[in-house]
């Protein structure tokens, strides 16, 4: 087996993962997925060490995704209609589907890192530690960054 292979699979589902938290949309997220990987097996050997495999992979992921969306001119942050149908659960309390268009409005509309760190932590089900990992910062950095930004959204959500 060759190195890429080893790779492949120890990283694919990790950063399909970090995909479909960017997305929301598993498809693209397959496709965005295998252009990471595609993109990685080219360049290889640009990799220099300075970080780990695992966030030079989710930066090569996060360009290639928003160059997808610059070609289809899509909106970075939409759903596909299945999802926005659904109710979101968060802190295992169901809002119908009013205050689900809501908290996706006003997550929409936070601040970075809060807004990127909060959809790592809930939808792409990341631990702190890689999402720390994929900002350069520590596993607290991750979590107070979480925490604010569920105050902020709890807060607009009353």
């Amino acid at each position: 087996m060759s190195d890429f292979e080893e790779i492949y699979k120890e990283y694919f589902s990790d950063v399909h993962k970090y995909v479909l938290s960017l997305c929301r949309n598993e498809n693209m997220a397959e496709e965005v997925t295998q252009e990471t990987f595609f993109k990685a097996m080219q360049h290889i050997d640009k990799f220099n060490g300075s970080c780990k495999l695992y966030v030079w992979l989710c930066q090569i992921a996060k360009n290639t995704y928003f160059s997808m969306c610059k070609k289809q001119k899509r909106i970075v942050w939409s759903r596909d209609t299945e999802q926005a149908d659904s109710v979101i659960n968060l802190e295992n309390d169901y809002f119908d589907k009013d205050t689900a268009k809501r908290l996706h409005i006003s997550l929409h509309n936070l601040n970075e890192p809060y807004k990127e760190v909060f959809t790592l932590r809930v939808f792409g089900e990341l631990p702190f530690s890689q999402i720390g990992e994929l900002f350069g910062k520590t596993y607290s950095w991750a979590r107070l960054i979480f925490y604010r930004a569920k105050k902020q959204l709890q807060e607009e959500m009353k």
